[in-house]
């Protein structure tokens, strides 16, 4: 079709005709002269090619801002902290346009409320722990009341540019229907065509330059604009030069632009191609003229099969999309659904709280990675997400705020610990006290966690009273066996000298000299409980110092011997000396054992042969255990003098 092949030569307007396009427009009459325009550029039936590139530069006539609006980033809000979303509410009505942060605006405002009310009920639930009255709780903080007022400002500069901008919207569309009502009324100028030519191209100029109108009003009074504007030129037959000059540039602009059209329907990159296409419609509609009407049905023609194959691929590529974008919904719905199970979970310790809140962080990142999902349940997908998200935080701060309950009923127990320690730790009472201090040590170790920023402060006041008790006792005690310390100092003395002693060639001598040792050793006396590990050390030192001399094993044995038997000897404790005997005697029986199955041995052999390896092995075995058997008897003689 073309652009317009029904309007008439001026010389075939009826004068009745040509005064009625000097009446005032009304929304109908404008309404009326659009969709006959429009009806001549793209047919009877609109494709939906052009109608797509018609809306869309409607949309933006209204505000040229609005081409911001989708490139306004839109962050996890509802991973925020309280101060990060009144952070972020500054950012955005510090360096956005007002008009085009709404939809972020109104997110934020929603986390903040959410989280906010969740802190008023700690907040609300601690002042009634503490005994305050539910009516007289009030609470608020510093980040509310910035937020409070960030949102103040918000709404206050929204409304002022909503009602500048109806008022602009107001007056440019006046201001064009003005123009229009003029190029209506150039028909009927009596002037020369010159000045009446000049004249229309002022108000062309002036047309260009009204400002944004409202959308719905846009397409309608463009339409009407070219119509008058294309009536206008059929009415300057009367100066072919005139309008053949204008034809002539619309014609090659207009070619300009189809080539430009034709060159993106090739272009793969396809949101370049349609934003540029948008562009290109609007120089076509609102910067270009007619053109002559032999070309008007071809060139529309081309622009527009340019137009409906960028649109058939854009409507493709978006349909792949879909497809991706439903492939995507399949995996938030999938993840939505795990987090749902994990709030489900019935764990309830902290550990398994932990893990779950590491899962959940993991879930929600592979939800944002996840990539988008279709349009229309978009919304509905986000809302599904938080919910599961919400969930999974009440079932978290439930556990924890009784967690937290318990820890402070903890904190007033081991506060009367505290109580108890301090009020006994001057007592002088160590045999009555010494044990409750226990009692209440092991108390504090069984009552569990407090809140953390009490623990340390409550761990140190309760140690310090429990010290200061038992460092009293422990000196009174020490003055009171200060004896057994001496001991103990002289032994420590003693060890050093054994240690430090060198055997000399007189066997005799050396083990005089270490039975001394072992005597001046016995006769210090005994060292404190906690001391006397120095007794193992002493007498270890005495049995590497006898391995040291070269004498007869059995002898050095039974000297060792006499040595630790010097070592076990207690006459108010026996029972070491005790252990010691039934070890001998458990030892006599078995050697006596070893020595009787050899004896029978022996009997299995037809001719006892002493010359008989076998049997001379064995003979010397049964000696090799009458001689231990005879060690083990003189041992036993020993020990049990001992007693005496």
């Amino acid at each position: 079709m073309s652009e317009n092949d029904n309007l008439q030569n001026a010389e075939g307007i009826k004068e009745t005709e040509i005064e009625n396009t000097s009446a005032e427009p009304t929304n109908e009459n404008l309404e009326s002269e659009a969709k006959t325009t429009t009806e001549e550029v793209v047919g009877t039936d609109a494709e939906d090619h052009v109608n797509e590139i018609e809306a869309s530069n409607a949309e933006d006539a209204e505000d040229e801002a609005n081409a911001e609006r989708h490139e306004v980033e839109e962050k996890d809000y509802h991973s925020m902290s309280l101060q990060d979303l009144a952070t972020e509410l500054n950012r955005l009505l510090k360096h956005h346009k007002i008009q085009t942060i709404s939809k972020q605006v109104n997110l934020i405002k929603a986390e903040f409320n959410a989280k906010f009310g969740q802190l008023l009920e700690e907040k609300k639930e601690e002042f009634i722990n503490e005994g305050g009255n539910e009516l007289d709780f009030y609470y608020t903080n510093d980040t509310k009341k910035l937020f409070n007022q960030l949102y103040k400002d918000y709404k206050q500069s929204i409304s002022s540019y909503y009602n500048e901008r109806e008022q602009n919207l107001k007056q440019n569309l006046e201001k064009r229907l003005s123009i229009i009502e003029e190029i209506k009324g150039l028909l009927n100028v009596e002037e020369n065509i010159n000045t009446t030519y000049k004249h229309f191209k002022e108000l062309q100029d002036s047309w260009r330059n009204a400002g944004p109108i409202p959308r719905d009003k846009y397409n309608n009074a463009w339409n009407s604009y070219h119509h008058h504007v294309e009536r206008f030129y059929d009415f300057l037959h009367l100066n072919n030069d005139l309008r053949d000059m204008d034809f002539k540039h619309n014609y090659e602009q207009k070619m300009k632009i189809i080539d430009r059209a034709e060159e993106l329907a090739k272009d793969d990159n396809i949101n370049r191609s349609f934003r540029e296409l948008q562009v290109l419609h609007k120089l076509w509609k609102e910067e270009l003229g007619p053109v002559a009407k032999e070309h008007r049905e071809e060139i529309w023609e081309r622009f527009s099969n340019a137009t409906k194959t960028i649109h058939d691929k854009r409507q493709a590529y978006y349909a792949d999309l879909d497809k991706a974008y439903e492939k995507n919904l399949v995996k938030k719905e999938e993840i939505i659904s795990n987090i749902q199970a994990i709030a489900e979970d019935a764990s309830n310790s902290h550990s398994a709280w932990q893990k779950k809140i590491k899962e959940v962080e993991a879930l929600r990142e592979s939800f944002f990675n996840a990539g988008k999902v279709p349009l229309k349940v978009n919304e509905a997908t986000w809302a599904k997400f938080k919910e599961a998200v919400r969930t999974f935080n009440r079932g978290k701060n439930k556990f924890y705020k009784e967690l937290k309950k318990g820890q402070y009923e903890n904190l007033l127990k081991k506060r009367e610990l505290i109580k108890i320690a301090q009020e006994n730790k001057d007592s002088d009472d160590f045999e009555v006290v010494t044990p409750l201090m226990k009692k209440i040590q092991s108390d504090w170790k069984k009552i569990g966690h407090v809140p953390r920023r009490d623990s340390d402060k409550i761990w140190k006041e309760f140690k310090d009273a429990c010290n200061y008790f038992f460092d009293r006792m422990h000196q009174q005690r020490k003055a009171e066996n200060q004896h057994l310390y001496d001991a103990f100092d002289k032994k420590v003395k003693l060890l050093d000298d054994l240690k430090a002693f060198e055997l000399t060639d007189d066997n005799k001598a050396n083990v005089d000299t270490l039975k001394s040792k072992i005597a001046e050793w016995k006769a210090i006396g005994h060292v404190p409980q906690n001391k006397r590990y120095i007794d193992g050390k002493f007498y270890k030192a005495i049995d590497d110092a006898f391995d040291k001399i070269k004498m007869d094993k059995s002898k050095l044995d039974m000297v060792k011997f006499e040595s630790k038997l010097e070592n076990l000897a207690n006459p108010d404790d026996t029972r070491l000396l005790d252990n010691e005997q039934n070890f001998i005697r458990k030892k006599i029986g078995e050697v006596q054992s070893e020595i009787t199955q050899l004896e029978n041995n022996l009997q299995f052999f037809s001719n006892v042969d002493e010359t008989n390896p076998l049997v001379k092995d064995v003979l010397k075995n049964i000696e090799k255990h009458k001689s231990e058997l005879d060690s083990w008897k003189a041992k036993l003689t020993k020990i049990r003098g001992m007693y005496s």
